[in-house]
């Protein structure tokens, strides 16, 4: 979709990445991505109004072709994208928005514009930060009578969680060994909550584990 040569190229004011936009046709198609999961969650178009009201309210905002105005995605169903980054390609004419949705985006429901079908791998992976999250939630009610099973885990510190996660290991390891499959997924579950508890019980992240891992992206190649 790039300008031609003898195209009058009307280049964005904005001081950043992203001002090398080409506005030429006064709209520009924006591809809006799941910050977490990585799914490609709608299409929409943009002007240049409509990229600065989304970086000024946070709020994933589009031209609208059909009313001729400016819409914010969600003003209608209560399921707004919040804005998280943005890029430009490599033409200066395509938007990629990377966003947090709070619900379904599609207006007939499924999670995305695209249906319900196949989600990316990292779809999956990405379930993991939103249980650390719940995890998260859990340690404001941390306290030794309470219900939930999680704040109760976390009141009894790292040596308590550390127990638990030690348990969980032995189990996964015996399953491994003697269990059908099913089960073994099953025990491995149990092992990757409890590794979850533990590492908020010592104030870390799943993502520095992550950054561990990828540091050693060469040595797993190698070894």
């Amino acid at each position: 979709m790039s300008a031609g040569a003898g195209d009058a190229r009307r280049v964005s004011p904005l001081g950043d990445e992203l001002g090398a936009i080409d506005w030429a046709q006064g709209l520009i198609p924006a591809v809006v991505q799941d910050a977490g999961s990585g799914e490609v969650l709608m299409l929409g178009y943009m002007n240049e109004e409509a990229l600065a009201a989304t970086r000024a309210t946070g709020q994933v905002t589009f031209f609208s072709r059909s009313r001729q105005r400016l819409w914010v995605k969600g003003e209608t169903s209560g399921n707004f994208l919040a804005f998280k980054a943005a890029a430009i390609d490599c033409d200066g004419d395509t938007l990629l928005i990377l966003a947090a949705p709070s619900g379904p985006v599609c207006h007939r429901g499924p999670r995305t514009c695209f249906g319900d079908g196949p989600r990316p791998a990292a779809a999956g992976l990405a379930f993991l930060a939103e249980l650390e999250g719940v995890i998260a939630a859990r340690a404001a009610g941390a306290q030794p009578g309470a219900a939930s099973y999680t704040a109760r885990l976390l009141a009894a510190g790292p040596r308590g969680a550390a127990q638990k996660l030690g348990e969980e290991a032995v189990e996964a390891a015996l399953a491994a060994v003697a269990e059908t499959d099913e089960r073994v997924v099953e025990e491995a579950a149990d092992l990757m909550y409890h590794l979850l508890v533990l590492l908020r019980s010592r104030g870390l992240t799943l993502g520095q584990v992550v950054r561990a891992l990828e540091g050693r992206r060469g040595g797993f190649v190698s070894g």
